[in-house]
């Protein structure tokens, strides 16, 4: 009796786990069988892979295929923060980063190889419905710059300052305005994380003296870097030492020491009246009044040269009220669309069949599809009928097949 009820209890609980058991399986196959792809023919890596890892040398010839960013470059760009969440988890699973080299990228790497530097920076602004891949064309652009020899200004989602703030505490230069320290320092921390190797290379130095306590003074003539150390060892002054390294940036490419690369990712959230940023006195505070907002809307301007613009603009980085419409006069404001007038609009548009074969045959050779109808017409016809050809819930969608 008892030996019967202690195999109906094991049957029992090894039923309940099945769920779970069956997923940690397919997890450590799909791992396994990314580590057991050996290179294939040549046909099978032209269809869906392209072999040129170099931004630089992309053309409409590599369109729709994937390339891999290195590790070290992901590591250099990416360590913190810049790549959507969930690609971040499949790229872990893949072992492997790639993206797919889509027209909206190849038109901006077009722009920037045959723009005139000499003349005031050009504003690029990507828009498009969520999902749509906004997030990823400015990481193949912030490699592109990377490659190129840019000095990267790179914001990788607004929205987290004005929504998800660590620390808020009263400016003590701008009345009325507060900082983001804890923010500030961790964006020195990403910037010199993506530009160590070439501030090393090419010699920027302090243009005036800044004298931020009685003791502390960063000199004229100081590197570039020391302000930077500064901001991260001292976080109290982190805001208004990203102030002055962009204005520092700004002029220096101006005249002519250096090319930059502005990125920013939701910049439309600079010019949303509503934030969850609150004062010590409950007061929610619009964007104008945190110090952040005047670096990036500053080097967003017009009035500088030797330089690149490439913002997106994006719905779910904002309140309700301004998600009717992806357009970035909607989604910009009548402030934001003026200060950022004349732009060159981008639209980034959902897959067509191309990128959704390419990227189904992707899936299948990660092993991340494993159902064997993903194979056929017929069920790629139904998973492209249930993603709606969204690049976003294609990726969800396919998760647990």
């Amino acid at each position: 009796m008892v030996y019967r009820l202690c195999k109906i209890l094991t049957l029992d609980s090894i039923f309940r786990g099945v769920s779970s058991v069956s997923h940690h399986q397919r997890a450590l196959s799909v791992v396994a069988g990314a580590s057991e792809i050996l290179p294939v023919g040549e046909k099978q890596i032209r269809r869906f892979r392209t072999v040129e890892s170099n931004p630089v040398k992309h053309d409409h010839n590599h369109a729709y295929k994937f390339y891999t960013i290195p590790l070290e470059t992901k590591k250099q760009l990416f360590q913190h923060g810049g790549l959507p969440t969930f690609f971040e988890q499949q790229t872990q699973t893949f072992m492997e980063t790639c993206i797919m080299i889509r027209d909206p990228a190849l038109e901006i790497l077009h722009y920037l190889k045959t723009a005139d530097y000499t003349r005031p920076a050009i504003r690029y602004v990507m828009y498009g419905e969520n999902g749509c891949g906004k997030s990823l064309t400015l990481a193949h652009i912030l490699h592109y710059g990377l490659a190129s020899g840019f000095l990267l200004i790179h914001v990788p989602w607004v929205p987290n300052w004005m929504r998800a703030c660590k620390e808020v505490s009263n400016s003590a230069t701008r009345e009325g305005c507060v900082d983001l320290n804890l923010d500030a320092a961790a964006w020195l921390v990403h910037f010199k994380s993506q530009n160590a190797a070439i501030l090393n290379t090419i010699d920027l130095r302090m243009s005036k003296e800044y004298v931020w306590s009685k003791r502390e003074v960063t000199k004229e003539g100081a590197p570039l870097m020391e302000l930077v150390e500064l901001g991260i060892s001292r976080v109290k002054y982190a805001s208004e030492c990203v102030i002055a390294l962009i204005k520092e940036i700004k002029a220096h490419s101006t005249q002519g020491r250096c090319k930059t690369l502005v990125a920013i990712n939701g910049f439309n959230a600079f010019f949303h009246p509503k934030t969850r940023v609150m004062t010590e006195a409950k007061v929610k505070v619009p964007p104008s009044k945190i110090t952040l907002t005047e670096a990036f809307v500053e080097i967003t301007k017009y009035d500088w040269c030797n330089g690149a613009v490439v913002l997106t603009v994006d719905k779910s980085g904002i309140a309700p009220d301004r998600r009717e419409s992806c357009l970035p006069v909607y989604q910009l404001g009548k402030e934001g669309f003026e200060h950022l007038d004349p732009f060159v609009p981008i639209c980034v548009r959902d897959y067509n069949d191309k990128e959704l074969e390419s990227c189904l045959d992707y899936y299948i050779d990660r092993r991340w599809l494993q159902n064997e109808k993903s194979c056929t017409e017929e069920g790629r016809n139904e998973l492209k009928f249930l993603c709606g050809m969204n690049p976003y819930r294609l990726m969800h969608i396919c998760a647990p097949l």
